[in-house]
């Protein structure tokens, strides 16, 4: 008897179990068991109190809840359109509607890539004041009109105007407007062009002793680019700094 124990601990020391067969043959008999288990008879539901929902229409009403928010969220992402960067690009500002009684228009001191500003010189004395506006194009400019309107506050007589364009690249003219005002108007002539960068436009101005008030002079300078998008600017002109 001892000998035969000793046997079978020998030969199951030395036996090594065959792993791969044996998960294949414990797959195969639970393939086989599922299709061998009879189908249960459905049992009726208990039933719920009033009012109550089931859980499938818990999971409906939640799964129509999230395809509702995911639609709305696809509409209000998914249609924006996006610029080079992946961000919307900004709105252009709006054009502003011409004034009723037909004056210059409302101050815009940028319309795409023109910009302006216009400013009283510090370097007048009681009897003589300069004005200038100073203009900034990105583009080539194929067509532009500046116009300068200097109102009548008393004594007020043209002395003389200059710009840092080429004098034989526009044409200037100096007339009376309503109520005496100046008008000086500066007009690029034909076939001639206005380069990106930034140009100045000075007016100068006798008027009655003692300080001038400016808040009644404007500017409004037409432009219009190579390809032929029109753009126009105009604004006030400030006072000298102290």
């Amino acid at each position: 008897m001892e000998d035969l124990k000793r046997r079978l601990r020998e030969a199951a020391a030395a036996h090594e179990p065959d792993r791969d067969g044996m998960l294949r043959r414990i797959r195969q008999g639970v393939a086989a068991d599922t299709r061998r288990t009879p189908r249960r008879p459905a049992r009726r539901p208990a039933r719920r109190p009033a009012g109550s929902l089931s859980w499938p229409r818990v999971a409906l009403a939640a799964l129509a809840t999230t395809a509702v928010l995911l639609a709305g969220g696809y509409a209000a992402v998914g249609t924006a359109p996006s610029g080079p960067d992946g961000r919307a690009p900004a709105a252009p500002p709006p054009t502003p509607p011409p004034a009723a009684d037909g004056s210059a228009p409302p101050p815009r001191t940028q319309d795409g890539p023109l910009r302006s500003d216009g400013a009283v010189d510090p370097g007048g004395n009681p009897y003589w004041s300069q004005s200038s506006i100073t203009l900034r194009t990105g583009v080539p400019l194929g067509a532009l009109t500046l116009e300068v309107r200097i109102a009548q506050t008393g004594g007020v007589a043209p002395t003389g105007a200059w710009r840092t364009l080429p004098e034989g690249d526009l044409t200037l003219t100096t007339a009376d407007g309503d109520g005496g005002t100046v008008v000086y108007r500066w007009t690029l002539k034909p076939g001639r062009t206005v380069p990106p960068g930034q140009h100045v436009f000075a007016v100068q101005y006798n008027h009655a002793q003692g300080p001038r008030a400016a808040a009644a002079d404007t500017y409004t300078a037409k432009a219009a680019t190579a390809e032929g998008r029109q753009h126009t600017v105009a604004g006030p002109f400030r006072a000298p700094a102290g």
